[in-house]
């Protein structure tokens, strides 16, 4: 495929990369198939089974396979009263593995009773204690998401009541199914962004379709949603669309804030580049888009609004948080030592902002410091890893905002699958341990020794990140995107670009495009 050159720039010509051939373990996974594909084979004349349409299939395959990991959760069982409702007995959702928020939420954020949300609060806990006053927990976009697929179950089961040849369930069952048809579009979109940013590399995006965690977690919560704001928003930067990148990255921030964190990437490689303009031009849009979705909900309902910020600021450390690995083991108090009723983390939070500050900091040294300017996506991916792993929370379906961002960095299956089958892996040991000792889960030790794991993971794929930055003609978009050396096809207006800060070349590395 060719892609359009500037005048006076060379024309480069991206062929493709033939993952059965360029990939080790795709390469004996074929055998079972007939083998890597052949040096003569005619490659891209097929119109029915494309690269796209395959790895859609894969990816609806995987996540059919995900909705059966969650259905046990969905069982209805009906008491002696004669009232059917959700068959949780004997701890049944982590016995089977099967949590998912999404059935609690239902009634806990008040959506089931057809509560606006932010506008709508209660009370917890009311006489003891702990009482406090609630409101919807999650961000704008996130909160109205729930809202509206709880008001298109309660008109399903209206309209099951005319039509009664349509299915019916209990209302939760019909909104978590509701819920995930959207989300599985949005992993849809995910894969699809991610194999249009790699038009000689569509296999790279069979890795997010098949993905461990893709699997477990698209419909543990609803981050798939600002996964695909994220994904979209770096695919409209690598079309030349500053404007566009920014407000798709804005929607995604107002659903989950991590993909508003990629704008510095942009900043920073815009700078670098001397395309400082299209960088700020992608901030203002991203930030413009984020406050005009929260600036009406927080104008009419500003306690409600806050919440979603009041709660993380007032949590403790998660369960798979670092610091409360290092509390397990060790048995220390934490920075805040006990906390008293209500009262909030504040030494806590402060470590670990100064911590991702830092981080931040690093990633900036980085991307200005750099022998060669790095690519877009290996920064995204470095700042989304460091700030999990600084950060109090780290929820198991926070894992998906890496996946799309670690393809795109490190296209090789061995590092990455091994990671992603680790982070899922922790999903066991999560769940046992909520079971509690007393009825045979495990012990709390195993859970602490599953983070740990991911974690080194995690820091593993990110220092293979490290090395490609510093050794071009070891990353594997570099080095072999195309007919010869490519600069960054996510780079969009930095694609070929000056760079200020290039050294010269390592022996062996891609020299810049010109």
């Amino acid at each position: 495929m060719a892609r359009a050159a500037d005048p006076g720039r060379q024309v480069v010509t991206a062929v493709r990369v033939l993952p059965s051939r360029d990939d080790p373990v795709v390469g004996a996974a074929s055998g079972a198939i007939g083998g890597p594909v052949g040096k003569h084979a005619v490659i891209g004349r097929s119109w029915f089974l494309t690269p796209l349409r395959a790895v859609l299939l894969l990816a609806v395959v995987t996540l059919a396979l995900g909705w059966f990991v969650k259905a046990p959760c969905l069982q209805q069982v009906t008491d002696s009263a004669g009232v059917a409702h959700l068959d949780w007995s004997a701890d049944r959702q982590y016995v089977a593995m099967c949590y998912s928020d999404t059935v609690p939420l239902y009634t806990a954020e008040r959506v089931d009773s057809g509560a606006l949300p932010y506008r709508t609060t209660w009370v917890d806990s009311p006489g003891t204690p702990q009482q406090q006053v609630r409101a919807m927990e999650y961000p704008v976009l996130t909160g109205f998401f729930q809202w509206f697929n709880a008001r298109l179950a309660a008109g399903w089961e209206k309209a099951a009541a005319v039509v009664p040849a349509l299915p019916t369930a209990l209302p939760v069952v019909v909104y978590f199914t509701i819920t995930a048809v959207w989300l599985t579009l949005a992993w849809l979109v995910t894969v699809w962004a991610v194999l249009r940013l790699r038009p000689g590399r569509p296999w790279d995006a069979a890795i997010v379709a098949v993905s461990p965690l893709a699997l477990l977690h698209v419909f543990t919560n609803f981050d798939a949603l600002a996964v695909a704001g994220a994904t979209t928003g770096l695919l409209a930067w690598s079309r030349r669309r500053p404007v566009l990148a920014g407000m798709l990255l804005g929607l995604g921030g107002a659903a989950k804030l991590y993909p508003l964190f990629l704008l510095l990437p942009l900043l920073l490689l815009g700078w670098r580049a001397r395309r400082m303009r299209a960088g700020l031009r992608a901030l203002a849009a991203g930030l413009l888009t984020w406050t005009a979705v929260n600036l009406p909900v927080a104008l009419a309902w500003p306690w409600g609004w806050s919440e979603f910020f009041r709660l993380n600021t007032s949590r403790p450390a998660d369960l798979d948080s670092l610091y409360n690995v290092v509390s397990g083991f060790t048995g220390w108090a934490g920075f805040d030592g006990p906390l008293r009723p209500g009262a909030g983390p504040t030494v806590l939070n402060s470590v670990s902002a100064a911590l991702f500050g830092l981080c931040c900091l690093g990633v900036a040294w980085l991307a200005l410091r750099a022998p060669r300017r790095p690519r877009l996506a290996s920064l995204c991916f470095l700042l989304v890893a460091a700030f999990l792993l600084v950060n109090k929370v780290w929820s198991p379906q926070y894992s998906l905002w890496l996946v799309p961002l670690a393809v795109l960095a490190l296209p090789r299956w061995r590092p990455l699958l091994a990671w992603m089958t680790l982070d899922a892996l922790v999903w066991v040991p999560r769940m046992f341990y909520y079971l509690g000792a007393a009825a045979k889960g495990l012990p709390p030790q195993w859970f602490y020794a599953a983070v740990i794991v991911r974690d080194l993971a995690v820091i593993g794929v990110a220092a293979v990140v490290v090395h490609t930055i510093y050794r071009p003609h070891r990353d594997p978009v570099r080095a072999r995107g195309g007919a010869g050396p490519t600069d960054d096809p996510d780079g969009g207006v930095l694609d070929g670009a000056p760079d200020r800060g290039a050294s010269s070349p390592a022996p062996g590395s891609a020299a810049p495009a010109t």
